[in-house]
Protein backbone atom coordinates (compact mmCIF):
# COMPACT_ATOMS: atom_id res chain seq x y z
CA UNK A 1 0.00 0.00 0.00
CA UNK A 2 1.20 3.57 -0.64
CA UNK A 3 2.48 6.07 1.92
CA UNK A 4 0.03 8.81 0.85
CA UNK A 5 -1.53 10.39 3.99
CA UNK A 6 -5.07 10.35 2.57
CA UNK A 7 -4.95 6.72 1.53
CA UNK A 8 -6.80 5.58 4.66
CA UNK A 9 -9.82 7.60 3.52
CA UNK A 10 -9.85 5.96 0.09
CA UNK A 11 -12.20 3.10 0.94
CA UNK A 12 -12.61 2.33 -2.73
CA UNK A 13 -9.07 0.89 -2.82
CA UNK A 14 -8.95 -1.11 0.40
CA UNK A 15 -11.80 -1.59 2.87
CA UNK A 16 -12.27 -4.12 5.68
CA UNK A 17 -15.84 -4.81 4.56
CA UNK A 18 -14.51 -5.68 1.09
CA UNK A 19 -16.81 -3.31 -0.76
CA UNK A 20 -13.72 -1.99 -2.52
CA UNK A 21 -11.96 -2.90 -5.79
CA UNK A 22 -9.02 -4.63 -4.06
CA UNK A 23 -6.46 -2.27 -5.54
CA UNK A 24 -3.78 -3.63 -3.23
CA UNK A 25 -4.04 -7.04 -4.90
CA UNK A 26 -3.37 -5.42 -8.28
CA UNK A 27 -0.53 -3.35 -6.83
CA UNK A 28 1.17 -6.58 -5.74
CA UNK A 29 1.60 -7.19 -9.48
CA UNK A 30 2.11 -3.68 -10.83
CA UNK A 31 1.51 -0.06 -9.89
CA UNK A 32 1.41 1.10 -13.52
CA UNK A 33 3.89 2.98 -15.64
CA UNK A 34 5.01 0.72 -18.46
CA UNK A 35 3.87 -2.45 -20.18
CA UNK A 36 6.06 -5.54 -20.17
CA UNK A 37 7.29 -4.43 -23.60
CA UNK A 38 8.37 -1.05 -22.28
CA UNK A 39 5.46 1.00 -23.67
CA UNK A 40 4.55 4.01 -21.55
CA UNK A 41 0.86 3.59 -20.64
CA UNK A 42 -1.42 6.53 -21.49
CA UNK A 43 -5.05 7.07 -20.46
CA UNK A 44 -7.02 9.94 -22.03
CA UNK A 45 -9.43 11.96 -19.90
CA UNK A 46 -12.03 13.90 -21.91
CA UNK A 47 -13.76 16.69 -20.00
CA UNK A 48 -15.87 19.69 -20.91
CA UNK A 49 -14.08 21.84 -18.35
CA UNK A 50 -10.63 20.30 -18.54
CA UNK A 51 -8.58 19.16 -15.55
CA UNK A 52 -6.05 20.85 -13.29
CA UNK A 53 -3.08 18.77 -14.39
CA UNK A 54 -0.83 21.08 -12.34
CA UNK A 55 -2.43 19.69 -9.17
CA UNK A 56 0.29 18.58 -6.75
CA UNK A 57 -0.90 14.96 -6.91
CA UNK A 58 -1.38 14.91 -10.71
CA UNK A 59 1.50 16.85 -12.28
CA UNK A 60 3.95 13.93 -12.12
CA UNK A 61 1.54 11.84 -14.21
CA UNK A 62 0.65 14.56 -16.72
CA UNK A 63 1.18 13.43 -20.31
CA UNK A 64 3.02 15.78 -22.63
CA UNK A 65 3.88 15.33 -26.29
CA UNK A 66 7.69 15.15 -26.45
CA UNK A 67 7.69 15.43 -30.24
CA UNK A 68 6.09 18.89 -30.35
CA UNK A 69 7.93 22.18 -29.78
CA UNK A 70 5.80 24.49 -27.66
CA UNK A 71 4.69 27.77 -29.17
CA UNK A 72 6.45 27.65 -32.52
CA UNK A 73 3.22 27.47 -34.53
CA UNK A 74 4.37 24.36 -36.39
CA UNK A 75 2.98 20.83 -36.45
CA UNK A 76 6.35 19.32 -35.59
CA UNK A 77 5.22 15.67 -35.46
CA UNK A 78 2.83 15.92 -38.44
CA UNK A 79 -0.14 14.60 -36.47
CA UNK A 80 -2.50 17.32 -37.69
CA UNK A 81 -2.33 19.34 -34.46
CA UNK A 82 -0.19 22.44 -33.93
CA UNK A 83 1.61 22.95 -30.59
CA UNK A 84 -0.26 20.09 -28.86
CA UNK A 85 2.19 19.79 -25.99
CA UNK A 86 -0.22 19.48 -23.05
CA UNK A 87 -3.01 17.59 -24.81
CA UNK A 88 -5.71 19.21 -26.89
CA UNK A 89 -8.56 21.70 -26.59
CA UNK A 90 -10.86 20.63 -29.40
CA UNK A 91 -12.86 23.86 -29.25
CA UNK A 92 -9.97 26.32 -29.19
CA UNK A 93 -7.73 24.23 -31.46
CA UNK A 94 -4.84 24.60 -29.03
CA UNK A 95 -3.46 22.88 -25.96
CA UNK A 96 -5.01 25.26 -23.42
CA UNK A 97 -6.60 22.92 -20.88
CA UNK A 98 -8.98 24.49 -18.35
CA UNK A 99 -8.61 23.49 -14.68
CA UNK A 100 -12.05 21.99 -14.12
CA UNK A 101 -12.68 20.46 -10.69
CA UNK A 102 -14.65 17.49 -12.02
CA UNK A 103 -11.91 16.54 -14.44
CA UNK A 104 -9.37 16.92 -11.66
CA UNK A 105 -11.23 14.38 -9.54
CA UNK A 106 -11.65 12.01 -12.49
CA UNK A 107 -7.94 12.24 -13.29
CA UNK A 108 -7.14 11.56 -9.64
CA UNK A 109 -9.30 8.44 -9.59
CA UNK A 110 -7.36 7.12 -12.57
CA UNK A 111 -3.88 8.28 -11.75
CA UNK A 112 -3.15 10.43 -8.72
CA UNK A 113 0.52 9.81 -8.04
CA UNK A 114 0.87 6.95 -5.58
CA UNK A 115 3.43 6.52 -2.82
CA UNK A 116 4.62 10.14 -3.05
CA UNK A 117 3.66 11.10 0.51
CA UNK A 118 1.00 13.49 -0.79
CA UNK A 119 -2.79 13.29 -0.95
CA UNK A 120 -4.09 9.90 -2.01
CA UNK A 121 -3.40 7.39 -4.76
CA UNK A 122 -4.97 6.62 -8.10
CA UNK A 123 -5.76 3.16 -9.39
CA UNK A 124 -2.49 3.60 -11.29
CA UNK A 125 0.29 5.12 -9.20
CA UNK A 126 2.34 5.79 -12.32
CA UNK A 127 0.56 6.51 -15.63
CA UNK A 128 0.48 9.24 -18.26
CA UNK A 129 -2.86 11.07 -18.25
CA UNK A 130 -3.61 12.73 -21.59
CA UNK A 131 -5.97 15.69 -21.23
CA UNK A 132 -8.58 16.62 -23.84
CA UNK A 133 -10.71 19.70 -23.16
CA UNK A 134 -13.82 19.16 -25.27
CA UNK A 135 -16.68 21.37 -26.38
CA UNK A 136 -20.35 20.55 -26.08
CA UNK A 137 -22.17 17.24 -26.41
CA UNK A 138 -23.14 17.42 -30.05
CA UNK A 139 -22.07 14.43 -32.12
CA UNK A 140 -19.49 16.49 -33.99
CA UNK A 141 -18.00 17.99 -30.82
CA UNK A 142 -17.65 14.62 -29.11
CA UNK A 143 -16.07 12.98 -32.15
CA UNK A 144 -13.64 15.88 -32.53
CA UNK A 145 -12.52 15.31 -28.94
CA UNK A 146 -12.15 11.53 -29.34
CA UNK A 147 -10.24 12.01 -32.59
CA UNK A 148 -7.15 13.26 -30.74
CA UNK A 149 -6.37 10.10 -28.71
CA UNK A 150 -7.26 7.98 -31.75
CA UNK A 151 -4.82 9.85 -33.98
CA UNK A 152 -2.09 9.65 -31.35
CA UNK A 153 -2.53 5.89 -30.83
CA UNK A 154 -2.59 5.23 -34.58
CA UNK A 155 0.54 7.34 -35.04
CA UNK A 156 2.25 5.38 -32.26
CA UNK A 157 1.38 2.10 -33.96
CA UNK A 158 2.39 3.28 -37.44
CA UNK A 159 5.80 4.55 -36.28
CA UNK A 160 6.60 1.71 -33.89
CA UNK A 161 6.44 4.09 -30.95
CA UNK A 162 8.66 6.80 -32.41
CA UNK A 163 5.74 9.27 -32.46
CA UNK A 164 2.27 9.52 -30.95
CA UNK A 165 1.22 7.92 -27.67
CA UNK A 166 0.35 4.42 -26.46
CA UNK A 167 -3.21 5.34 -25.47
CA UNK A 168 -4.93 2.26 -24.04
CA UNK A 169 -8.16 3.79 -22.69
CA UNK A 170 -10.33 6.89 -22.61
CA UNK A 171 -12.71 8.09 -19.91
CA UNK A 172 -16.03 9.91 -20.25
CA UNK A 173 -17.58 10.83 -16.90
CA UNK A 174 -20.30 12.83 -18.66
CA UNK A 175 -23.11 12.28 -21.13
CA UNK A 176 -26.70 12.98 -22.11
CA UNK A 177 -29.31 11.56 -19.73
CA UNK A 178 -32.16 9.71 -21.41
CA UNK A 179 -30.70 10.03 -24.90
CA UNK A 180 -31.51 7.39 -27.51
CA UNK A 181 -28.30 6.00 -29.06
CA UNK A 182 -30.17 5.58 -32.35
CA UNK A 183 -30.06 9.37 -32.66
CA UNK A 184 -26.26 9.39 -32.38
CA UNK A 185 -25.06 6.71 -34.84
CA UNK A 186 -21.72 8.31 -35.69
CA UNK A 187 -20.85 8.91 -32.03
CA UNK A 188 -21.64 5.30 -31.09
CA UNK A 189 -19.81 3.91 -34.12
CA UNK A 190 -16.71 5.90 -33.24
CA UNK A 191 -16.12 3.62 -30.24
CA UNK A 192 -15.64 0.77 -32.70
CA UNK A 193 -13.10 2.93 -34.55
CA UNK A 194 -11.29 3.61 -31.30
CA UNK A 195 -11.40 -0.09 -30.48
CA UNK A 196 -9.89 -0.96 -33.85
CA UNK A 197 -7.01 1.35 -32.97
CA UNK A 198 -6.51 -0.51 -29.68
CA UNK A 199 -8.35 1.82 -27.30
CA UNK A 200 -10.97 0.78 -24.72
CA UNK A 201 -13.44 3.44 -23.63
CA UNK A 202 -15.12 3.88 -20.25
CA UNK A 203 -18.32 5.82 -19.71
CA UNK A 204 -20.03 6.79 -16.46
CA UNK A 205 -23.79 6.38 -16.79
CA UNK A 206 -26.47 8.81 -15.67
CA UNK A 207 -26.54 10.15 -12.11
CA UNK A 208 -30.28 9.44 -12.10
CA UNK A 209 -31.88 6.26 -10.79
CA UNK A 210 -33.58 4.79 -13.87
CA UNK A 211 -33.29 1.84 -16.25
CA UNK A 212 -30.93 2.84 -19.02
CA UNK A 213 -31.99 -0.20 -21.09
CA UNK A 214 -35.37 1.42 -21.65
CA UNK A 215 -34.74 5.07 -20.80
CA UNK A 216 -31.55 5.54 -22.82
CA UNK A 217 -28.27 7.31 -22.07
CA UNK A 218 -25.35 8.59 -24.07
CA UNK A 219 -22.78 7.27 -24.42
CA UNK A 220 -23.26 4.35 -22.03
CA UNK A 221 -26.15 2.82 -23.98
CA UNK A 222 -24.09 2.68 -27.19
CA UNK A 223 -23.92 -0.87 -28.55
CA UNK A 224 -20.14 -1.16 -28.89
CA UNK A 225 -17.86 -3.80 -27.44
CA UNK A 226 -15.37 -1.00 -26.83
CA UNK A 227 -17.62 1.10 -24.57
CA UNK A 228 -17.46 -0.11 -20.96
CA UNK A 229 -20.50 1.36 -19.23
CA UNK A 230 -20.19 1.91 -15.49
CA UNK A 231 -22.59 2.75 -12.68
CA UNK A 232 -21.63 3.92 -9.18
CA UNK A 233 -21.63 2.13 -5.82
CA UNK A 234 -21.16 3.30 -2.23
CA UNK A 235 -19.05 1.87 0.58
CA UNK A 236 -21.68 -0.82 1.17
CA UNK A 237 -21.39 -1.98 -2.43
CA UNK A 238 -24.87 -0.62 -3.15
CA UNK A 239 -25.95 1.39 -6.17
CA UNK A 240 -27.80 4.43 -4.85
CA UNK A 241 -28.19 7.42 -7.15
CA UNK A 242 -27.07 6.22 -10.58
CA UNK A 243 -28.54 4.41 -13.55
CA UNK A 244 -28.80 0.68 -14.11
CA UNK A 245 -29.51 -1.73 -16.95
CA UNK A 246 -28.96 -5.47 -17.31
CA UNK A 247 -28.04 -5.07 -20.97
CA UNK A 248 -26.33 -1.70 -21.23
CA UNK A 249 -24.43 -1.37 -17.94
CA UNK A 250 -21.33 -3.58 -17.79
CA UNK A 251 -20.15 -3.10 -14.22
CA UNK A 252 -20.42 -1.07 -11.05
CA UNK A 253 -17.52 0.70 -9.36
CA UNK A 254 -17.08 2.98 -6.33
CA UNK A 255 -18.38 6.45 -7.11
CA UNK A 256 -20.35 7.62 -4.07
CA UNK A 257 -18.38 9.65 -1.49
CA UNK A 258 -14.96 8.70 -2.80
CA UNK A 259 -11.88 10.63 -1.63
CA UNK A 260 -10.18 12.26 -4.62
CA UNK A 261 -8.20 15.35 -5.63
CA UNK A 262 -10.42 18.43 -5.77
CA UNK A 263 -9.50 21.81 -7.16
CA UNK A 264 -5.93 22.29 -5.98
CA UNK A 265 -6.18 20.37 -2.69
Amino acid sequence: VPNDPGFGQQWHHVQSGDHDIDSDAAWDITTGGFTANGDRIVVCVLEGGGSNYNHVDLIANHWTNPHEIDGNGIDDDNNGYIDDVNGWNSTGNNDNIAAGGHGTSVSGMIGATGNNGTGGAGVNWDVDIMQVDMGGLSESAVIAAYEYPKVMRELYTETGGALGAFVVATNASWGIDGADPANYPLWCAFYDDLGAAGILNCGATTNSNFNVDTGGDMPTACDSDYMISVTATNNNDVRTFSGYGATTIDLAAPGDNVYLPSGSS
